[in-house]
């Protein structure tokens, strides 16, 4: 291997409601249990600038954001065994707010948290893949959850038996273009859902239908009209819905698309709130997706999948988002994000390659 800088540049929030900076820091030493990873691509996601923004989920700054990442292992802990291409996902310490991210150049991770993927696919592509197959996975296959973080417990179709035990059940993707709803059509198509029914752009359409969609819907329907062709096309209520954005207008709209005692995915916690309060009576079951390998409700789901996922991609059975490659490493991350808060962001995943910083 090669040598190893004691420096390296990273993207830091500064202060809750804060700026970023590009500053220097130090290269950390792997944990017995943990690798080092050189990040050579970092994805961006919408939690970040929210966490600039609304000042959520951190409590300890300065900080470094950042929930996906894909490079190569440098160093290992002496009880670590490792591949050297791996994807990474940044985790979060609850009790404490803390947020260990990819926003850098070398990233240390516990090894049970990293995944091979095959040399097929990029570092660009594979940066794009954890926190969003996680997103889309977790809430529907996991067959353990708690108050909080509920879960549809379907049987995952990477396990004996899974793939295409739902055969001619209908799913409904809002938000199918996303980088989350892209994984949630691909999971929904080796189950075996069908007709899986989307809406987004209708620019999209094509693609979205290349993933496993069977019918895309324009999302700037009004909303009666949009209800009324899903209806129809689903032939009547959808049993599972997943609301890939859960916006206060999605919802209503997935809400109001799920059958009695059916099962409904949302991915935004405080517009989950302001639902359940508008309608404290409904018979739906309604999950909030929680997308991060380290918590220990994912442990045992994530391990399943990490262990599936090189012979997933390998195959050709998922494919990752398409990457959009911002310039300037590190210091592109800024103007990335601000294109995520204002919604300029379609059908493509925001990477950016922190060794060119």
């Amino acid at each position: 291997m090669s040598a190893i800088p004691t420096e390296q540049k990273a993207l830091f929030l500064e202060s809750k409601f804060g700026q970023f900076a590009v500053r220097t820091t130090e290269v950390p030493k792997p944990a017995a249990d943990a690798v080092l990873v050189k990040i050579e691509a970092t994805a961006l996601n919408p939690l970040d600038w929210k966490v600039q923004a609304y000042g959520v989920v951190v409590e300890v700054y300065p900080t470094i954001l950042g929930f996906d990442g894909a490079g190569t292992v440098v160093a290992v802990g002496e009880n670590s065994e490792t591949e050297l291409f791996r994807i990474v996902q940044g985790w979060y310490e609850a009790a404490k707010g803390s947020v260990h991210g990819t926003f850098l150049q070398y990233f240390n991770n516990p090894a049970r948290f990293v995944a091979t993927v095959p040399n097929s696919i990029s570092f660009d592509d594979a940066a794009a893949i954890p926190s969003g197959l996680a997103t889309a996975a977790f809430p529907l296959y996991n067959s353990t959850g708690d108050a909080l973080f509920s879960c549809a417990k379907l049987l995952p179709p990477w396990v004996e038996g899974g793939r295409g035990k739902y055969a001619g059940t209908p799913m409904l993707v809002l938000a199918g273009a996303t980088s989350i709803g892209q994984f949630v059509i691909q999971l929904a198509r080796l189950s075996g859902f069908s007709p899986i029914i989307t809406t987004d752009s209708v620019h999209n359409a094509s693609f979205l239908k290349s993933l496993g969609a069977t019918h895309v819907i324009d999302r700037k329907l009004p909303a009666e009209q949009l209800t009324a062709e899903a209806t129809k096309l689903g032939g009547g209520l959808f049993p599972y819905v997943y609301d890939a954005v859960s916006l206060p207008d999605t919802l209503e709209v997935a809400l109001a698309l799920t059958a009695p005692k059916g099962d409904l995915v949302t991915v935004v916690s405080t517009n989950l709130k302001e639902l359940r309060v508008a309608h404290p009576n409904t018979d739906r079951r309604i999950h909030l997706a929680h997308g991060l390998f380290a918590s220990p409700i994912n442990h045992e789901i994530g391990a399943s999948l990490l262990a599936a996922l090189p012979g997933l991609f390998a195959s050709g059975d998922l494919k990752p988002n398409r990457p959009e490659v911002l310039p300037g490493g590190l210091n592109g991350i800024v103007g990335g994000l601000e294109r995520l808060k204002k919604d300029q962001v379609s059908g493509v995943k925001l990477v950016v390659r922190p060794q060119e910083s």
